[in-house]
């Protein structure tokens, strides 16, 4: 009697972590809606998701589809390119166990996913005078160099 072997469609095993391609996709896309100020929810509905599949995305737990990318491209207001945006287009050898950082140190170590960071650009968009913006962004560029803010000016 043979026996008939049940066929499993290839792809990712449940186990397995998820590709490092889609964790860097998802968390450009978690950077984006939150510059935004859309939560997991607003966004989901903008494109016919459940939050619960935009959390997904996010972790980079399910793959984003090229359309689905586009979809949230638009809606994000940005351009698909900005979702692979900061990724080393040469793969690195793999880092060898016990020396690897944690997914929450990568997280914590970049200014662009801080809360404060959010915060700041959140604060920055919300002054609506250009003149004043223009004038703050000024100030901030003296303070990061340690000059003087009225000679910062462009």
């Amino acid at each position: 009697m043979a026996t008939t072997r049940k066929l499993r469609r290839p792809g990712r095993r449940k186990s397995d972590q998820p590709h490092p391609t889609d964790v860097h996709v998802g968390s450009r896309l978690r950077l984006r809606r939150n510059m935004m100020g859309l939560s997991q929810e607003k966004l989901g509905e903008a494109i016919g998701l459940t939050f619960q599949q935009v959390q997904k995305y996010e972790r980079g737990a399910n793959r984003i589809g090229a359309s689905r990318l586009y979809e949230l491209g638009r809606v994000l207001d940005v351009p698909v390119q900005f979702f692979y945006d900061d990724q080393d287009p040469v793969r690195a050898p793999a880092i060898p166990a016990g020396f690897e950082e944690s997914p929450q140190e990568g997280f914590d170590t970049d200014p662009l996913r801080r809360g404060e960071t959010l915060e700041l650009i959140g604060a920055y968009y919300k002054v609506e005078d250009p003149a004043v913006r223009r004038r703050l962004f000024d100030l901030a560029k003296a303070l990061a160099s340690g000059g003087d803010p009225a000679t910062a000016s462009s």
